[in-house]
């Protein structure tokens, strides 16, 4: 692909249509009896969405031989950072009203809080390290190494959905079982005796 922009358009728009169908049902007021719940809920979910579908793309294109997708997982990885951002702001203005200073004793008090709030605090370096300048700046291992630490994330983040669901876990262990097939999928990789093919990526898989 030499020019992705139309394509990066494409999938800009695209996923900020379930934020604007969300905003959307909560104009109409179709959020159900508990609209902070389903807001938090969907927020959440989004997140991890999004954070899968940045995980996804490596071993898409290395079964594919599509290198082309590279492109994009930036842009997936900033929206799951959005998302997660959207969620924390849910729980910090509806939950907790802005009063920052009860947050600390809430997180200290509910683990799944504690779960969730490490897991996006670990998103925090990679989205700032996103950037090409600060890829140059850190240096391909240093910056590889890094973004390993989206695999905690992921981990925690599916931890937290699952500690928060109460009754029916088939969702976060949905979650967990994607999760554990693209973190299974780059171990088989890792410790795979097959050369990789050179040139597949500018830094090693992610």
């Amino acid at each position: 692909m030499k020019d992705p922009r139309f394509t990066k358009l494409v999938l800009f728009l695209n996923s900020l249509v379930p934020l604007v169908l969300l905003l959307w049902d909560v104009y109409r007021k179709r959020v159900g009896a508990n609209p902070l719940e389903f807001v938090t809920r969907t927020t959440g979910m989004l997140t991890l969405v999004f954070l899968l579908l940045s995980l996804t793309v490596t071993p898409l294109r290395k079964v594919t031989g599509a290198n082309w997708l590279i492109k994009f997982r930036r842009m997936i990885g900033l929206f799951a950072f959005f998302y997660g951002s959207l969620h924390l702001l849910t729980y910090v203005a509806f939950d907790r009203l802005f009063h920052l200073t009860t947050i600390p004793g809430d997180v200290i008090k509910r683990p799944f809080i504690t779960i969730g709030m490490a897991a996006f605090f670990l998103m925090v370096p990679l989205a700032i390290t996103s950037t090409n300048k600060m890829v140059k700046r850190l240096g391909g291992k240093r910056w590889n190494r890094l973004h390993k630490l989206v695999y905690v994330a992921g981990a925690g983040g599916v931890l937290h959905f699952w500690m928060l669901v109460k009754s029916d876990t088939r969702l976060p262990l949905t979650f967990a079982f994607i999760l554990a097939l693209l973190l299974g999928y780059r171990l088989l990789l890792k410790y795979s005796p097959t050369t990789p093919q050179p040139g597949a990526s500018l830094f090693p898989p992610r």
